[in-house]
């Protein structure tokens, strides 16, 4: 299973991250977020990352095409994870930089599911809660049903995520098996703070189900 931890703002969480063989650690760049990073404290982070296996990966929402690129080529980002109304062709302009782009796309019925016919130039999907009025595009500890993705068609790789924690863990893997989880306030011990203890427990559950 493929494992994304989203929300990374510190070096130590990133070296238990790589400890525990995580897949991807996500950077926040959107300012309404709890978990918002700097351009100086991701770049801290990539620098620590490049004698790791684990991939960084920049999340934007519906940012300026011109901006996104500054923040690729600064941090030396080679994923981008794009979690707003971006378009085909914005994906398509993207990619034109050098990166691989994880698509969110955010479901709460089965007609959702159709979305992924509009971006064939993402790398990856990723399927998240569809936020309401007020809410944030993601990391509000909510999830759909998951059951929607039963019998999923696509060749593209996907993470399921959206209030994924050490109680439902398991329930996932019986239930839809997906190819993999993105987590973020699940192993948090308050808004916005990772923490390592609740990383630990949950990887460990995960290997063991």
């Amino acid at each position: 299973m493929i494992i994304k931890i989203c929300g990374i703002e510190k070096k130590d969480t990133l070296i238990l991250c790589e400890k525990n063989k995580i897949n991807f650690f996500g950077m926040i760049f959107y300012p309404k977020s709890p978990r918002n990073i700097s351009i100086e404290n991701a770049n801290i982070l990539q620098k620590t990352s490049r004698n790791f296996n684990i991939n960084g990966v920049g999340v934007f929402v519906d940012k300026d095409i011109h901006e996104l690129e500054k923040i690729i080529k600064s941090i030396n980002l080679r994923f981008v994870q794009l979690h707003g109304s971006e378009d085909e062709t914005y994906i398509k302009k993207v990619k034109k930089i050098g990166v691989k782009i994880i698509k969110s796309i955010s479901i709460s019925k089965k007609k959702d599911l159709n979305k992924i016919y509009k971006y064939h130039s993402a790398d990856y999907f990723l399927f998240d809660y569809k936020p309401i009025k007020g809410e944030l595009p993601g990391g509000n500890a909510k999830s759909f049903d998951w059951k929607i993705l039963k019998n999923l068609e696509t060749k593209k790789p996907w993470f399921l995520s959206g209030g994924i924690n050490i109680n439902n863990i398991q329930q996932i893997i019986q239930d839809i098996n997906p190819l993999g989880i993105d987590l973020s306030s699940g192993l948090e011990k308050e808004l916005g703070i990772k923490d390592n203890h609740i990383i630990n427990n949950f990887i460990e559950k995960l290997r063991n189900a």
